[in-house]
């Protein structure tokens, strides 16, 4: 049996033997691929490489998402939905050229009501070239659609089976009608996420390794979703356009865990955890825009609520119970004003702002239960809070040809927020922050190089200033009202090309000089909480490479190899020794191979990554998938109507790890002196999706 050091150098030569094997073969392809003639597919309409619906049609796509997913060399960045502000709440995806005018919605289930027969094409170039909101994202995506009349939609039906032998149904509809200039479209969607998880823990005394506890666990995890969304548009030509759009989502999230332990010198006993989470989303928005002054102007308009009551039951068999109880209710809304114009002075520019309210009432409860059934309630540092802040942002963007291959863009934008916390603490402060940033894209032989820094501030999290108990790990989180934003300067250089005709290589290096990194610190009453840190650093280098295998012998074959590597840098405040920032993985990395072969298909992915940590106070938690995560799929599409997908996730039984070492009585101690070694397994799943299209 590996002892908690051996498990460490297995981890670590794991991880060091996937990143040599990924830049080995990168070293093999990148020079093997550039050495074909780079055949572009499609011309390049103003500086943005275009994808007709005919490129997509091998695939028998039946929504706009599963196009978007088949873009050479594009990956779908989704925006945090949590995210306050609508700029700051932007992916990488636009519909005719706009963005959609939701948040709490993902840019995935906006894509997959729209039907794949009313995409004309998708043209992908640098953000700039689609506003401000989109500055300094080195790839966006817009979906521009038909103007066809009629009626178009999609049904969709999955069900899948666990190993346990639990079948789970989803489903899916949606419909879209053109009439005139106006499009009217709605969905509905089920899905119906399910796993069970079985493993076990084992605590051991360090570091003589005796064993302390060992546990047998099942987790049955329950996740529906169902969600209902409706749109109006109205097209009547340049900057004549309006956009109104609802949506609501329903959430039940519910963990039921069963735990045998056995004590090492006490009786065996049987504890369980149950977890009932329930969130309600309502969000509506729209938008206008009117021609002025040779472009247009754009009023928009957002309103989102919130609600979430979560309930967390732990219980020992012979010790009582623990219950938590968190309520809370986020509201935001907002309004936007902005101007844009394609030519003025050689110039294209945009000139905007925008103002939101966000309010957050949260109230965490308690309590310990003992076998007698009374009650007593634990206070906890901040758990009854309200958080308001009024935020406001102006912006600027101005961009131009210095030649025929190179293009500048610049912009400038002003924050300023006031923020104020009341309840269990009582914290007013006001923040203010330039945002300047300038990306310089330049097209040489078939070539697009990029180089872009700027200035970015993240958000604080609400739900940072709150205290609550993670029940499942037996810990506590604490609350820090006094939290700042963290601040960085970003560089991004990036190169990508066409391959193999339609293929597509792009490589990306950034290095960000990071300041107030947020990280975990301690707090006076014992805990530990989001906090500040000081200043740090990223460095972050990600490739790209999508293959068509035609012209290598494999008929209908697409290869697309992803791999990210990120080294982070902060002081610890515990150690004094520079380490990782909590939460990141070192390298992750994704692979698909897929063949389409008329009336049928197949296709493997795989998905992997090293270990990624979280440094606590007493605590070093990490956490890793100690196998690649495979996907297997067969499809047989009858006509262009219809497909049927049979397919199966984690046909090989991959498994993760977790691995948590507590020192006391807290980190600056030099060694830990308890382990807890976690083991987990889902198991394969299998499902058979129908999907049918109408138009």
């Amino acid at each position: 049996m590996l002892d908690n050091g051996s498990w460490d150098s297995l981890s670590g030569e794991t991880g060091d033997m996937q990143v040599r094997g990924w830049i080995s073969v990168l070293l093999w392809a990148v020079p093997a691929v550039l050495s074909w003639p780079a055949a572009a597919q499609t011309a390049a309409q103003g500086k943005r490489v275009v994808y007709d619906a005919a490129f997509f049609q091998a695939f028998s796509p039946s929504d706009a998402l599963q196009i978007v997913m088949r873009v050479p060399g594009f990956k779908l960045e989704e925006a945090d939905s949590e995210v306050r502000g609508f700029r700051q709440a932007a992916g990488n995806v636009v519909i005719n050229g706009q963005r959609p005018s939701l948040k709490s919605e993902t840019l995935a289930q906006v894509l997959a009501r729209i039907p794949a027969s009313r995409v004309l094409r998708v043209e992908v170039a640098p953000g700039e070239q689609f506003g401000s909101d989109y500055a300094g994202k080195t790839q966006v995506a817009n979906i521009v659609l038909s103007d066809a009349g009629g009626l178009a939609g999609t049904l969709e039906a999955t069900l899948r089976r666990e190993f346990t032998g639990a079948l789970l149904p989803e489903g899916s509809a949606s419909a879209l009608v053109r009439h005139g200039p106006s499009t009217f479209n709605a969905a509905l969607k089920l899905e119906n996420s399910a796993t069970s998880e079985i493993g076990y823990d084992r605590v051991t005394d360090l570091p003589s390794g005796a064993l302390r506890e060992f546990r047998r666990k099942i987790n049955r995890i329950k996740d529906p979703i169902g969600t209902a969304s409706a749109g109006w548009s109205l097209e009547e030509g340049d900057n004549r356009s309006a956009h109104l759009n609802a949506s609501l989502a329903i959430e039940r999230d519910r963990l039921t865990q069963a735990n045998h332990v056995i004590p090492q010198g006490a009786p065996e006993r049987d504890d369980s955890l149950y977890q009932r989470y329930f969130r309600r989303t309502i969000e509506l928005g729209g938008d206008v825009t009117r021609p002025l002054l040779g472009g247009g102007i754009k009023l928009l308009g957002l309103a989102t609520r919130r609600y979430r009551d979560r309930d967390d039951s732990a219980f020992q068999e012979d010790a009582g119970a623990l219950l938590q109880n968190q309520l809370d209710w986020r509201e935001e809304s907002l309004a936007r004003l902005s101007w844009s114009r394609e030519k003025l002075a050689g110039w294209s520019v945009e000139l905007g702002a925008e103002g939101a309210f966000n309010r957050l009432r949260s109230i965490v409860d308690l309590q310990a239960v003992d076998m007698a059934g009374d009650a007593t309630r634990i206070d906890l540092p901040i758990d009854d809070a309200v958080v308001r802040e009024y935020r406001g942002e102006a912006f600027a963007k101005a961009g131009r040809d210095l030649s025929r291959t190179v293009h500048l863009d610049l912009s400038l934008g002003y924050e300023a927020s006031r923020v104020r916390v009341s309840g269990d603490a009582r914290v007013r402060r006001s923040l203010q922050f330039f945002k300047p940033g300038a990306a310089l894209d330049w097209w040489p032989a078939g070539w697009h190089v990029r180089l872009s820094g700027q200035r970015t501030v993240s958000q604080l999290n609400f739900d940072d200033f709150v205290s609550f108990a993670e029940l499942v790990n037996d810990r506590v989180n604490g609350g820090n009202a006094n939290l700042q934003p963290q601040r960085a300067w970003d560089l991004l250089a990036s190169v990508d090309r066409a391959v193999l005709g339609d293929g597509r290589l792009k490589l990306e290096i950034g290095y960000s000089v990071i300041g107030k990194v947020v990280d975990r610190i301690p707090t006076p009453d014992g805990f530990d909480a989001p906090g500040n840190l000081g200043n740090g650093s990223e460095f972050s280098l990600v490739g790209n490479l999508d293959l068509p295998l035609a012209r290598l012998g494999i008929k209908g074959g697409r290869l697309s190899l992803y791999g990210s590597y990120s080294d982070t840098s902060v002081r610890d405040p515990y150690t004094g020794l520079d380490r990782s920032f909590s939460g990141y993985s070192g390298f992750f990395f994704t692979t698909e191979f897929r063949q389409d072969l008329g009336r049928f298909a197949w296709g493997l992915s795989a998905e992997g990554g090293t270990i990624a940590a979280t440094y606590r106070r007493d605590e070093l938690y990490r956490y890793q998938r100690v196998s690649p995560y495979l996907r297997g799929f067969v499809e047989y599409r009858p006509d262009a109507r219809w497909v049927f997908t049979m397919g199966v996730d984690n046909p090989i039984d991959g498994h993760f790890k977790e691995f948590r070492d507590f020192f006391t009585p807290d980190r600056t101690s030099a060694r830990p002196d308890l382990n807890e070694f976690r083991y987990r397994t889902r198991h394969v799943v299998g499902y058979l999706t129908i999907k049918r299209r109408f138009d």
